[in-house]
């Protein structure tokens, strides 16, 4: 055992060298950590934000102007008063996206208990933004029209009034979220990448029959492979949640980080073996790239960070729970939103643990055999 763990650890100092020596590829990583991450929660806008908005006061009443004034950024910019015989083309001209319609005798009509009607017209050509403006919008002018019939003591409609709170992201920070899902994702596809690309670029550079006529065993060789990519993505790992998470993007971690590093150690450790084992199907980088690229896609479509599980036809949600990245990304949301404990998250860890341990012994199996083939 002690032999063992002896030339598992020169390996691993062997294929760490042999990574910093790519520097392309360090720096493809470190960027991948860091400003991809940042561009992806950033750059993807779930919420309104700057949106342009213009009004037309057919009112002209103190009710209008405080729903005009209502309508504050960082939603939404400033609203501009047109009048009603300019709103198709204006909005043809794409220069607002949101124009709200205020009927004339709007706060008459309130206060003697009638319910006139506001028309909302929307550019829907962002449709993600125009629906989710249009809530927006909505529950503005629903809350400042109940402010300004409460202060006139003319309240109207029902006594009794949701209430909501919002635990864990009281803000809806979708950053927050973006953040997370696209530290996971990078996580994936470099654990995949890194060991499956260094068992191939041996096999094509020759190097690999250097180690044939050393006295290692195929388990070494894999193992070493696992433990320095795995060291290394947990590197940057910890980069990421430190600064891009942490001091770039602004996401709290509220769990414990050697936790989450530990979760990160047992997924990298699945994750690694499952890309040793597409190396050893495939025989050249390019052949790799078209393998691993699907398993990474559908790791990641289906790992329920997009799409809850629940969402999913339910022999799909079953199989996909043989799927280490759905567990990871629970245990990421977990911890790092929630605040989640050991005490909450073993039972993911172990699943990830035991699949990781079923890939290894079958890409040890493979990965013996091709050595193998090779030595013939």
């Amino acid at each position: 055992m002690g032999l063992w763990m002896r030339n598992v650890y020169f390996l691993s100092l062997k294929e760490v060298a042999s990574f910093l020596s790519d520097r392309i590829l360090l720096g493809f990583l470190l960027l991948s950590f860091t400003f991809m991450i940042y561009s992806e929660a950033t750059g993807v806008q779930t919420e309104v934000q700057n949106a342009n908005i213009a009004i037309v006061d057919g009112d002209a009443s103190v009710l209008s102007r405080r729903l005009r004034d209502a309508l504050l950024p960082p939603q939404f910019k400033p609203a501009t008063v047109i009048d009603r015989g300019s709103v198709d083309r204006e909005m043809d001209r794409g220069h607002f996206t949101f124009v709200v319609d205020i009927p004339p005798h709007l706060e008459a009509d309130l206060l003697r208990g009638r319910r006139p009607t506001l028309q909302l017209n929307i550019d829907a050509t962002a449709m993600t933004q125009a629906g989710v403006g249009a809530s927006y919008i909505a529950s503005i002018l629903q809350k400042e029209t109940e402010r300004y019939l409460a202060d006139r003591g003319a309240e109207q409609g029902a006594q009794v009034v949701a209430v909501k709170r919002v635990l864990f992201n009281p803000n809806l920070e979708g950053v927050w979220y973006q953040s997370v899902n696209g530290l996971v994702e990078n996580i994936t596809l470099f654990a995949i990448l890194l060991v499956g690309a260094a068992i191939i670029r041996e096999r094509e550079r020759g190097t690999i029959e250097h180690l044939l006529v050393m006295p290692l065993t195929p388990s070494e060789i894999s193992a070493a492979k696992v433990i320095a990519n795995g060291a290394i993505i947990l590197l940057v790992t910890l980069l990421a949640l430190a600064f891009t998470l942490g001091v770039l993007l602004g996401v709290p971690v509220r769990g414990s980080w050697l936790l989450f590093l530990l979760a990160t150690a047992a997924y990298v450790f699945a994750v690694t073996s499952l890309g040793i084992l597409l190396a050893t199907i495939a025989n050249t980088i390019p052949q790799f790239g078209l393998l691993a690229m699907p398993v990474f896609l559908i790791l990641s479509m289906l790992s329920g960070a997009t799409s809850p599980l629940e969402s999913m036809p339910q022999w799909l949600e079953f199989v996909l729970h043989a799927s280490p990245t759905v567990h990871f990304v629970r245990i990421a949301h977990g911890i790092v939103f929630r605040g989640a404990g050991i005490d909450i998250v073993w039972d993911d860890i172990i699943w990830i643990l035991l699949l990781g341990g079923a890939f290894f012994f079958i890409a040890l199996g493979r990965f013996r055999a091709m050595l193998q083939h090779q030595n013939r």
